[in-house]
């Protein structure tokens, strides 16, 4: 009874260390933080414990079998050697989970199908008779993880995700999982403020799962004491005295701390979704213990029994990812912050929101923020400290018309040739960009040769750079055009002339200002196959973020899996992020620029990724490279066309210097490894002597994106391994 047995729990992305914590809290012993879950070791009552009263994680497995499954056929042998009436009767039911990473049998529904019929032929060919398949609430629920082409057999305790408590008939626009719920109000700090007595107030509560998932909380209530079902239910090892024990106690504890459940209010504009959520709240058997009101948002102030302490608002908007466009939002941002600063002054508050800069509109500095994913929307909580010292007045604008000169309401005669090629680049990207799910992109560029610029998309942002006229055409006429584009832009695209910003590679004439380079060190997030990364549309020439590598990072993201990753002159580290999140199982960043360095740390932290295997080396990478005596399993090396930094003896040259630069580079490749040598030279010519001693591989084609394919040499790109 009191074996020490292993178990891992999966849970969503960015919500690791949450999981980590909890499990800990509960007893959890040799708890390791994997990606997408961890695993821990303990008793049956643990594993039990974690089903019944984990807030935080998906589901918990059981694994109890490994064996070599390089081909379909050995998978299947594998499966049937298991003594599987241990698990389940010959009459039962059963259903298969099959995952596969880094080995030959890639296709999961395949792999499911030979496991399952390694489990009813076992029964078959030992009884005649055989389990039936049930994927609903199956008696047994069989996970295989197929890794580097070993298969790990494990029980599925949970049975179905543990997010589902069994309170939730249907939800209104939009509903959170209830474990993600759970995170953003333990990260906001609910614990803490209900055991004070502080109150909470949700002012879009939809169906209500904020306010009851607080409410489970401060009551001490087990969220999984109101499932129905558990994989471990009719399990053939299941221990019915241990779990009749764990439930007795949590009825217990939830009768005791329903006294303790402090003003808990939910408010919302449809009075649909409040009938949800009182629906939801009768059946978590909490009804009178929160309330619930079709109240718009202006009428929003602190529960009448919660005004003496300081307490929580709690709040998930629309993100204008599927609810609407951003600057319709705006307005809605802004009375939500006036909202909480009259009315809430003292309250902590707690916004999640697929677009950070909207946040920007409520007029409050927030005092931190937690990287997460409402499903495959990244997401960031925002959390503030309603007091005066944290009120913004002013919001920051991108861009800013001169004095004297008016944005026109149409679009003039001579900018219609940029407007119609601008309406045809987007029909043509339209279906690519919604397939890919590609939020930064290059919609023109230089397409016309009288619109001399570039014209990139960052979700609601728009970076316009001016390509210098040659000295033939008449300055006056380029000021002109210019004009005119600028007018037009905020018509063709539909964004507000705030989100445009400008610049130009030469000194400004005429009555149209442009914005020259600053201080300014704003940085904004924006979305790319699931990373988010932070750009800077005000103080240099690059945003942070070059989109034209946005294959290249996706390679490298998935060649990355447990590989030992090096960028090398890494700029922002937007490569190492997709390392990261790819399972690298370490990463080091070098960059002579500490402030990239910095910017570096930040795109990690902001993608949930933790510091403690992602190194980040401020040195001269051509120096660093010959003292480096580790060895690497992936090298993303991608060096300037031409740098003189005073921080380097010399100079470089990349079509002059890379021979000797990858030959160095070489060195540090384990010899089954793979370097990637990417540059944004147009005239480049690889080296003959690279070619003659390793193995080289032109993979330009494939890292150039469809919005570059004008400009097909933007960079260049090749895979170099050993011979």
């Amino acid at each position: 009874m009191n074996e020490v047995l292993p178990f891992f729990a999966t849970v969503p992305k960015n919500m690791e260390s949450f999981l980590v914590e909890e499990l800990e809290s509960l007893g959890a012993q040799e708890v390791k933080e994997t990606r997408a879950g961890a695993s821990f070791s303990g008793s049956w009552e643990l594993a039990y414990r974690v089903c019944l009263w984990s807030r935080i994680a998906n589901r918990v497995l059981f694994p109890f079998a490994r064996f070599s499954a390089e081909t379909p056929e050995e998978l299947y042998e594998g499966i049937r050697a298991i003594r599987w009436e241990d698990h389940v009767k010959n009459s039962g039911t059963l259903a298969v989970d099959f995952h596969s990473s880094r080995s030959a049998i890639k296709h999961t529904k395949y792999g499911a199908l030979k496991v399952k019929d390694g489990i009813v032929d076992y029964f078959r060919d030992k009884t005649g008779v055989r389990p039936s398949v049930e994927f609903k609430t199956p008696d047994l629920r069989v996970n295989i993880f197929l890794m580097n082409d070993e298969a790990r057999v494990c029980i599925d305790l949970s049975g179905e995700s543990l997010h589902r408590r069994g309170y939730r008939i249907d939800g209104a626009h939009a509903p959170l999982k209830e474990n993600l719920a759970a995170a953003i109000l333990i990260k906001s700090g609910w614990r803490e403020i209900a055991q004070e007595g502080g109150g909470l107030l949700d002012p879009m509560c939809g169906s209500g799962t904020l306010p009851i998932e607080a409410a489970m909380i401060a009551a001490d209530s087990a969220p999984g004491l109101l499932r129905p079902y558990f994989g471990f239910l009719k399990w053939e090892q299941h221990q019915t005295r241990i779990w009749e024990n764990l439930l007795e106690e949590a009825e217990e504890r939830e009768r005791e701390g329903f006294n303790k459940i402090p003003p808990i209010v939910g408010y919302d504009s449809d009075a649909a979704a409040v009938q949800i959520a009182f629906r939801n709240l009768e059946r978590v058997g909490m009804t009178g213990m929160v309330h619930f009101e079709k109240k718009q948002l202006a009428d929003c102030v602190p529960p009448s029994k919660a005004r003496s302490q300081p307490g929580l608002v709690i709040v998930n908007p629309p993100y204008g990812e599927r609810l609407g466009k951003v600057y319709e939002l705006k307005s809605l941002y802004a009375a939500l912050g006036k909202q909480l600063k009259t009315q809430f002054s003292g309250w902590r508050a707690g916004m999640l929101t697929g677009n950070p800069d909207l946040g920007k509109s409520m007029g409050l500095r927030a005092v931190q923020k937690r990287a997460f994913f409402n499903g495959t929307i990244p997401c960031e909580l925002l959390q503030f400290e309603v007091v005066p010292e944290f009120f913004v007045n002013e919001e920051h604008i991108l861009f800013k018309k001169p004095e004297g000169v008016a944005i026109r309401s149409q679009i003039v005669p001579l900018a219609e040739p940029f407007a119609n090629r601008i309406k045809k680049n987007r029909r043509k990207l339209k279906s690519w960009l919604k397939r890919e799910s590609i939020s930064a992109y290059r919609i023109y560029d230089q397409d016309l040769p009288e619109f001399a610029v570039a014209i990139d998309i960052y979700e609601q942002w728009v970076h316009v750079q001016e390509y210098e006229a040659p000295s033939t055409v008449n300055p006056q006429k380029a000021q002109e055009r210019l004009q005119a584009l600028m007018d037009a832009l905020p018509l063709v695209l539909e964004f507000p002339p705030e989100n445009i910003f400008l610049k130009v590679r030469r000194k400004q004439k005429g009555a149209f200002q442009y914005e020259k380079y600053g201080t300014d060190q704003k940085l904004f997030p924006v979305r790319e196959y699931g990373c988010q990364f932070l750009v800077n549309f005000t103080d240099y020439l690059d945003t942070g973020l070059f989109i034209d590598h946005r294959l290249t990072r996706k390679l490298i993201g998935e060649m990355a899996q447990g590989k030992r990753f090096l960028n090398l002159f890494s700029y922002t580290g937007s490569s190492t992020v997709y390392a990261a999140l790819g399972g690298a199982v370490s990463t080091t960043s070098v960059d002579m620029s500490r402030h990239y360095l910095a910017w570096t740390k930040k795109n990690l932290l902001l993608n949930g990724i933790s510091l403690h295997d992602h190194h980040l080396i401020e040195a001269n990478c051509l120096e660093w490279v010959e003292s480096e005596k580790r060895q690497y399993d992936l090298i993303f090396l991608d060096p300037p066309t031409f740098s003189n930094s005073k921080k380097m003896a010399g100079t470089f040259d990349v079509q002059r210097d890379h021979g000797p630069l990858i030959q160095s580079v070489m060195r540090l490749l384990a010899p089954e490894g793979i370097l990637l040598f990417s540059n944004n030279f147009q005239k480049f010519k690889l080296d003959p002597a690279i070619a003659s001693d390793f193995q080289t591989e032109n993979w330009t084609p494939r890292t150039i994106p469809p919005d570059f394919q004008r400009k097909a040499r933007i960079h260049q790109c090749w895979k170099i391994t050993r011979q």
